[in-house]
């Protein structure tokens, strides 16, 4: 097998130390499978990396699955499965909400960050055990550093856990057995702290500027994370004072061309904060790392390598609307239509019946001239992208707005990219009206990234939206319903309830 080094976060082995635990772990469960301790050397401090690569590993490898990403998008009003015919359960998700406390889909979420939660405390507990033998200056920052990088990814997890469940439990470690839900603003609060920890001690850096770890997360990609935590608090002066810092740091800028932004030549751009990586060595056979199958659900129904499961559809209503507003470039981009060749010279073939989705997801399509020759599995050497630049200056310009300043700035730089029409505070007869501008903007720029449902409801209006669209929704849906079996196994109502609506 061949050697894996630390010169990329993506191709460094789990760490001894690192949980290897199975897709069925639940909450309640100690780690399995972890190596003892007396067996890891913690006086070698050149393998003090390797419990960190290994949180990369697990968050690679659990949270690109399919049906954690396909069930969080689908409840907002411009995206559908697209196929009706296969995951009954997803597709009442998306047709009616009926949301199936059983359903496995919404359970394995619950499963992918806590697993990936997991792995981070035991790093955590790793790095503090080689901390004890650091006696150089180097070798403590890079202690720093390390931790600051896990700590992240954990708060990242809490994050995503608080908007698909509201409160859960925090973890603080491994050996815990209070499983107690705690409140979101709880949740909250510990991830913020986790977060502090990192902007300290994480280098000033864009991703792409590590040279021993290309692509790992630094003290900007903690600042976004923290700002998105304020902005779901109304904390606007924070989100303003976090977004201002990285936009003031001039190390970030949006790529230009947001037709290949989501392929390969824009991989770990300088638009990129937080991406999962994944790799193709290169030989068109033998070793790969892919995701969990992220781009083949996403895939069209087609022939050849730009084939998948064909899931996850934007709806024709939101399609028309994007039309309506001049939708160029953002459009050709994000819908990856039927019936159609791309503009790098892939078809698409038509549906193949009149239920058969007719439009698939385009940031997840890797054009086959950009593949490995050999390769066959959709999307292989491409990564997903989960935070971006053009959000910090979308996030701060609302931030601005919010606060009656002006925030066209940073809007228009978003604008500007996708061909669109600037604006002006002068142009919107309002505060009011520019503040609506924005969230219409982030609507146009991120579909298929997780934001558009949470924007719905951090911003009140998710009834209203789905009422537009057919759907008749209460406050009980914007919350999937805690894993029946975890309710069932804590057997606390008081302190481990369900979620309203699903006892």
């Amino acid at each position: 097998m061949k050697s894996l080094k630390i010169k990329n976060i993506l191709l460094c082995a789990f760490a001894a130390t690192t949980l290897l635990s199975s897709c069925s772990d639940f909450l309640d469960k100690l780690p399995e499978n972890k190596v003892d301790e007396e067996k890891v050397d913690y006086t070698n401090l050149n393998n003090m990396y390797q419990p960190v690569s290994g949180v990369y590993a697990k968050l690679r490898q659990r949270g690109s699955h399919w049906i954690v990403w396909g069930a969080t998008v689908v409840r907002d009003d411009d995206v559908s499965t697209g196929r009706i015919d296969d995951q009954a359960d997803l597709v009442a998700i998306d047709q009616s909400y009926n949301y199936n406390a059983g359903f496995w889909g919404t359970n394995e979420a619950w499963m992918v960050y806590y697993d990936i939660i997991k792995v981070a405390n035991a790093a955590l507990e790793a790095l503090d055990n080689y901390a004890v033998n650091i006696v150089s200056e180097a070798d403590g920052k890079r202690y720093e550093e390390y931790t600051g990088e896990v700590k992240f990814i954990r708060a990242y997890c809490y994050y995503r856990l608080t908007e698909l469940f509201g409160p859960v439990t925090i973890l603080r470690d491994n050996k815990q057995t209070d499983m107690t839900r705690s409140t979101v603003n709880a949740v909250y609060r510990y991830m913020l702290s986790d977060l502090e920890y990192s902007m300290t001690y994480l280098p000033r850096i864009r991703p792409n500027e590590y040279t021993d770890r290309i692509g790992a997360v630094s003290a900007f990609t903690a600042e976004m994370l923290a700002a998105k935590v304020y902005m779901e608090q109304g904390n606007w002066s924070e989100v303003e004072r976090l977004t201002d810092d990285i936009i003031g740091s001039k190390k970030f800028s949006l790529y230009s061309d947001f037709n290949n932004l989501f392929k390969i030549p824009g991989k770990l751009c300088d638009e990129s904060l937080f991406e999962m990586q994944f790799t193709d060595f290169g030989n068109g056979s033998g070793e790969v790392v892919v995701s969990d199958s992220w781009f083949t659900f996403q895939g069209p129904l087609n022939d050849g390598n730009i084939s998948g499961w064909g899931f996850i559809s934007p709806t024709k209503a939101f399609r028309q609307w994007a039309a309506e507003r001049g939708e160029t470039i953002r459009a050709t981009t994000t819908f990856l239509m039927a019936g159609e060749t791309t503009q790098e010279g892939d078809f698409i073939k038509a549906p193949a019946s009149d239920v058969a989705p007719d439009c698939f997801n385009g940031k997840a399509y890797t054009p086959s001239n950009q593949m490995t020759e050999g390769r066959t599995e959709y999307g292989t050497n491409n990564n997903i992208r989960v935070f971006r630049y053009a959000e910090v200056l979308l996030m701060n310009a609302e931030a601005k707005v919010r606060q009656n300043k002006d925030g066209d700035i940073s809007f228009n730089l978003v604008r500007k990219r996708a061909n669109a029409v600037e604006y002006k505070v002068t142009d919107l007869k309002d505060q009011s009206a520019f503040r609506k501008a924005v969230l219409e903007e982030r609507r146009l720029e991120f579909p298929f990234e997780l934001h558009r449902w949470f924007d719905l409801i951090r911003t009140d209006t998710a009834i209203e939206a789905m009422s537009k669209v057919g759907f008749t929704i209460t406050k009980n849906d914007y919350l999937y319903p805690v894993p029946k079996t975890e309710v069932d196994l804590i057997d606390n109502p008081e302190t481990f309830p369900q979620n309203p609506g699903y006892n």
